[in-house]
């Protein structure tokens, strides 16, 4: 279709708002939906790992999967269509996360010979919840309009709690596959069947402990052995409990990682509880400032935050040149409102 036709089509600008124009109610919408389908399906790679709900349910599970990647597919094929350079956000951090997003599933649905490995298809479910991150790419992108349409601590609370819920999602994702999937039901299995076929070459002397036939896991990188009441990670929602027991920084103890991988992990999430603590403080002493003496954030203080915001997306979208920030910052809201109409 020609490019003149396709601009005047109905659907062509129902798109465009879609895609490009974050304070229409159609790109809300679209962005509501997205979120949806990412928490739906973040839930589902979690519940693919509980027996025997993942058993039993294959199909639910499969379903959600397809269906949030259909979503997933429109977003980036859009993102990519409207993009102001498509090679650049083709290679951009945002759009790599947003072809991760999607690619895996369709490996796997390909079913190409050289991803029938254990661990190739370990990796690729791993991949998948870096989609968590496009929801927090969505709340980066609409804070202003966030904040035009709502109370700047409720904000606050939901890009925190977006943060929070991606941090959940990936740490206890990466713990479970990374130190869990040292004994998963499949590792050991195959385990197993190694350790069987090594004693059918090299038998057991006669007085060798029964524990010697059975296969014991053991750390790749220190090769230390994992004792069966080491193995905490078992599925992703027993993870979880792990991970936000590591957040608070309190530390129950009853469940910890004993390889280097689960140990790395385990720092980095220690270290992102920090900081979520932090941002987590900050929002609360607000919220008691506010709600116990009264104080509040004054129309300035609004106004200059949402100027910064909207400005720094006018440049990220190229719609002025960023040597003309400073000049439009020094501007009063009504000679702000009349450049920007001529721009």
């Amino acid at each position: 279709m020609p490019a003149s036709l396709a601009g005047n089509s109905p659907s062509n600008s129902l798109a465009k708002r879609v895609f490009t124009i974050p304070t229409s109610s159609a790109f809300q919408r679209w962005v509501s939906v997205i979120n949806f389908w990412i928490f739906v399906s973040c839930l589902s790679l979690a519940g693919e790992t509980v027996e025997p709900y993942a058993t039993a349910y294959h199909s639910w599970f499969t379903f959600v999967e397809y269906t949030a990647v259909l979503f997933f597919t429109i977003d980036y094929l859009g993102n990519i269509y409207y993009a102001p350079n498509r090679v650049k956000y083709f290679f951009s951090f945002w759009g790599l996360v947003d072809l991760i997003s999607i690619l895996p599933t369709y490996l796997q649905v390909m079913n190409l010979s050289s991803l029938q490995g254990t661990k190739v298809l370990r990796v690729l479910r791993v991949v998948r919840v870096l989609r968590v991150l496009k929801m927090a790419r969505i709340a980066l992108q609409n804070i202003s309009s966030m904040v035009q349409r709502s109370n700047p601590i409720l904000t606050n609370l939901k890009i925190y709690f977006i943060a929070l819920f991606s941090v959940v999602m990936i740490s206890s994702t990466l713990m479970y596959y990374v130190e869990g999937g040292l004994y998963s039901p499949e590792s050991m299995a195959h385990g197993q069947e190694k350790h069987d076929a090594h004693l059918l070459l090299n038998p057991l002397p006669a007085n060798a402990l029964p524990e010697a036939l059975k296969y014991m896991p053991t750390d790749p990188i220190s090769d230390n052995p994992i004792p069966e009441d080491k193995r905490f990670f078992t599925s992703i929602p027993a993870a979880m409990w792990w991970c936000m027991v590591t957040l608070t920084t309190t530390g129950y103890g009853d469940m910890f990682p004993v390889t280097f991988g689960g140990r790395v992990i385990a720092s980095i999430t220690m270290l992102l509880g920090l900081v979520l603590f932090g941002i987590l403080l900050n929002i609360v002493g607000k919220t008691i400032m506010v709600l116990l003496f009264g104080e509040h954030l004054t129309a300035d203080e609004v106004t200059v935050a949402k100027r910064e915001v909207i400005l720094k997306l006018m440049v990220d979208r190229k719609w002025i040149d960023p040597s003309r920030v400073h000049e439009l910052e020094r501007m009063s809201e009504d000679e702000l409102i009349s450049r920007l109409k001529n721009l």
